[in-house]
């Protein structure tokens, strides 16, 4: 499961960051999670709630926002979001100038978005 590796990780990340703000504990994490990143957010969540126990964070509420699957053409600058790549009606041309020359820009994310804290 590379979701407890991502935890560990993300965890590294908001120790650092609470310690910096002079945090006494951090109550919210956000974290933006691509469709296509290969994040499991059911097992995600899981993995956060085992990691986080006698952390700063042991109270902490998680909150992931999940980051639709975006397009970008490079012909045209036309920004396409997908509703499911996977249902066969979707195309990678681009709706507006009909170029196949598309660049995924959004999709693949995940990262510490916000964190709340006590001072």
């Amino acid at each position: 499961m590379h979701e407890l590796s991502l935890v560990a990780d993300l965890f590294t990340i908001i120790e650092e960051q609470a310690s910096r703000a002079g945090a006494k504990r951090v109550t919210k994490v956000v974290v933006s999670v691509g469709e296509l990143s290969g994040v499991v957010p059911e097992l995600f969540r899981s993995a956060f709630q085992s990691y986080k126990k006698g952390t700063i964070a042991d109270k902490a509420r998680l909150q992931l926002k999940m980051v639709k699957i975006k397009f970008k053409c490079r012909s045209c600058g036309h920004e396409l979001t997908a509703r499911n790549i996977m249902d066969e009606s979707f195309s990678y041309v681009c709706p507006a100038c009909g170029s196949k020359d598309m660049e995924l820009i959004a999709g693949r994310d995940l990262y510490l978005e916000k964190l709340e804290i006590e001072t």
